[in-house]
């Protein structure tokens, strides 16, 4: 089993990596330069979003490269980490949530792999190829969510399971009128970058 962790805003490598090594991995879509080595035993595939220092804004971020360099290099798991803002006030600042939905509210974004002319050989063997809808029922994996807050619990961390991410184009932040309407519409956070690397997973098969 094979672990993608794709580290936002504030985590741009991974400490505690044993055996920890830089790779580049060609996609179709650019160069991805990633870590690779083994956490508590478990090998881990290690992409910085942003980079280290902050250099690239989250509309500008590669997430198709992300993406796919993660499943070529076999990913089974993906766990990306997100700073957000709360819509709500009982999530206080520090409340770490594992999101089960998500409104897309970004503008000038690929959205997609399958653009009619792409093709990948699937873990099972199947062809995906030209255009194919992906099912986005459940968009954040519940198995994965729940092995997150299964390891949470035990190390007696607070850990909301379920809520509601609506994803901004950034790279400002939303004005007062627009935190309203977001709330009106559900949203629980607010951030600038699961989509669409979310959706991206999706069609890959990729929890």
């Amino acid at each position: 089993m094979v672990i993608g962790i794709i580290g936002g805003s504030g985590l741009y490598e991974l400490m505690d990596l044993e055996k920890r090594h830089e790779i580049k991995i060609s996609t179709p879509y650019g160069e991805v330069i990633a870590e690779k080595g083994f956490l508590i035993g478990k090998e881990v595939i290690f992409i910085s979003r942003h980079q280290k220092g902050h250099k690239v804004p989250p509309h500008k971020v590669n997430y198709r490269a992300n993406i796919y360099a993660l499943f070529s290099e076999g990913a089974n798991y993906v766990i990306a980490t997100n700073a957000v803002g709360s819509l709500r006030s009982d999530l206080k600042p520090g409340t770490i949530i594992l999101p089960d939905q998500i409104i897309d509210l970004t503008k000038n974004r690929v959205y997609t792999f399958f653009d009619g002319n792409f093709s990948v050989k699937m873990r099972d063997g199947k062809v995906k190829e030209g255009v194919v809808h992906t099912d986005m029922t459940e968009p954040y994996c519940s198995k994965l969510r729940g092995y997150i807050e299964k390891a949470a619990n035990s190390l007696g961390i607070e850990i909301k399971n379920g809520g509601t991410y609506v994803c901004m184009e950034g790279p400002r932040f939303e004005t007062p009128a627009e935190i309203k309407f977001l709330q009106i519409i559900g949203g629980d956070i607010v951030g600038m970058t699961s989509s669409p690397e979310v959706f991206l997973a999706n069609e890959l098969e990729l929890c």
